[in-house]
């Protein structure tokens, strides 16, 4: 397809990991992690374990999306060492080490990304942006399925598209929250390459889960034009 498709593991049925990821690893293009430590929002997720074990039974990369207070380079370090291939981090926690997580990322031979909530800016990424590998849309408010889409999420998009175009920036532009048949167009339009889908886009479909990204994949097509 012409965006890549990243289920949200929060999302799945948690009685039926393994199979669900073995039905899913000849299909996703990335997983999508949330690791969420209470503080940064009021709700809990997984821990970097969770990528370990999955490691042992999925090649597909995994994205750790840090909904986290305290990020330091010890937790971005085990991320790193549990599997994860992208570490997603909110730019308005690590202000300060911004630089140095950047630098270890890359030395890690990993890549950096950076989510933004609909009450941050996107010029807050400005200092840095050269650096970024993935740039993550929230178009929710962060820690929790099923809220819904705010639409001034397809803004921030199109100003990350005219960055990467205008600038020559090589980033993917992904987005996170609501992202279902009802926004793919509008997404994919504004310059969304990365659709991260949870309970709405693709695990409510049907219990089965190859049949409900079968399901997915075929809103996605017919909503991009493919």
């Amino acid at each position: 397809m012409k965006v890549k498709i990243s289920p949200s593991l929060m999302c799945m049925d948690l009685l039926n990991i393994g199979k669900e990821i073995q039905v899913m690893n000849e299909k996703a293009d990335y997983y999508h992690v949330d690791i969420i430590d209470w503080h940064y929002c009021k709700n809990m997720s997984f821990a970097p374990c969770f990528m370990e074990a999955i490691s042992k039974i999925s090649d597909v990369p995994q994205d750790a999306h840090l909904y986290v207070d305290n990020i330091d380079s010890d937790l971005v370090q085990l991320c790193m060492d549990s599997g994860a291939q992208i570490i997603t981090m909110p730019p308005e926690v690590v202000q300060r080490q911004t630089m140095r997580l950047i630098r270890q990322i890359k030395d890690n031979g990993r890549k950096v990304g950076f989510f933004i909530n609909p009450s941050v800016k996107l010029d807050i990424l400005e200092p840095y942006i050269e650096y970024v590998d993935r740039l993550l849309i929230m178009s929710v408010d962060p820690g929790f399925a099923g809220q819904p889409f705010v639409p001034g999420s397809l803004d921030k998009i199109r100003q990350a598209k005219r960055w990467k175009e205008e600038r020559g920036y090589t980033y993917e532009i992904a987005c996170d929250g609501g992202c279902n048949e009802n926004y793919y167009k509008e997404l994919y339009d504004a310059g969304c390459e990365v659709f991260i889908v949870g309970s709405s886009g693709l695990f409510n479909k049907s219990k089965d889960v190859g049949e409900a990204y079968a399901i997915m994949e075929r809103l996605v097509r017919e909503a991009i034009g493919e």
